[in-house]
């Protein structure tokens, strides 16, 4: 009996273990995921100039190169912009710092979520004989998550027309939310278009409100159930121009 007893009480304070540790990772914003990453294995250092997310030939240079595709965190363009920390799990090659990274493109690897570039993927380790090690096991086991890293930056479309057309990436995204909504203000009167993502990163308008604008990002969870308007410091300048890039003055934990 008393054995029996004794029992029951070791399962019972097992399963409050393991429910305190669900609980603490659905709760743990700043907590690791494992899963595994692969490299680019026919590119040069950097990522590629044709991604999903529309970044064109900037999502090869965006964070010095350090980039990625990612499967089931690309999220039908949700995920694009977004930063995430990165890191492999092999003590003998890899560092602790691991390697930060946007996602600029969508792809699918052997069971991985991301696909970095070359120099991302070297720079998960500690040294230059190192990555050279883990470049050539090709896929390895990695842990991650989204990470704070810059403020959050738009890059005007190269296509936009001023003051006809208006089209522009939102990169450095960070926390546990996605960009899903975007409005552009004016200034002076406050007045907002809610603006069309178009594909990707890329949120688009026609006839764009006049003078110097403000950008409203709504940011939302996956289920859509935490949702809050963010109204960034620096606004876009009356006399924008394609091409150029603003800081927005804001990062989103």
């Amino acid at each position: 009996m008393a054995l029996s007893l004794k029992s029951l009480m070791l399962l019972l304070a097992t399963l409050c273990i393991m429910q305190a540790l669900a609980a603490e990772a659905e709760t743990c914003p700043d907590c690791f995921i494992r899963s595994r990453a692969a490299h680019y294995p026919n590119s040069d250092e950097q990522g590629t100039d044709s991604g999903a997310c529309g970044f064109g030939s900037f999502g090869a240079t965006i964070n010095g190169g350090d980039v990625s595709a990612a499967s089931g965190l690309y999220r039908n363009g949700l995920g694009c912009g977004a930063c995430y920390q990165v890191r492999c799990l092999n003590s003998y090659y890899c560092s602790d710092r691991g390697a930060t990274v946007v996602i600029t493109d969508s792809g699918s690897g052997p069971n991985t979520d991301f696909i970095l570039s070359r120099r991302a993927f070297g720079r998960m380790a500690q040294t230059k004989d190192a990555a050279a090690a883990i470049l050539a096991h090709g896929v390895v086991n990695i842990e991650y998550r989204r990470y704070p890293y810059k403020n959050i930056t738009i890059k005007i479309d190269e296509k936009s027309d001023y003051p006809h057309y208006l089209g522009f990436i939102i990169w450095y995204q960070q926390g546990k939310k996605d960009t899903t909504a975007v409005q552009l203000c004016e200034t002076t009167n406050f007045a907002c278009k809610l603006l069309d993502r178009s594909h990707g990163a890329v949120w688009t308008t026609t006839s764009p409100p006049s003078g110097p604008l403000s950008l409203r990002m709504l940011f939302s969870d996956e289920d859509g159930d935490d949702e809050s308007w963010v109204v960034p410091v620096n606004n876009i300048p009356q006399d924008w121009k394609a091409g150029e890039t603003y800081d927005t003055g804001v990062q989103v934990n």
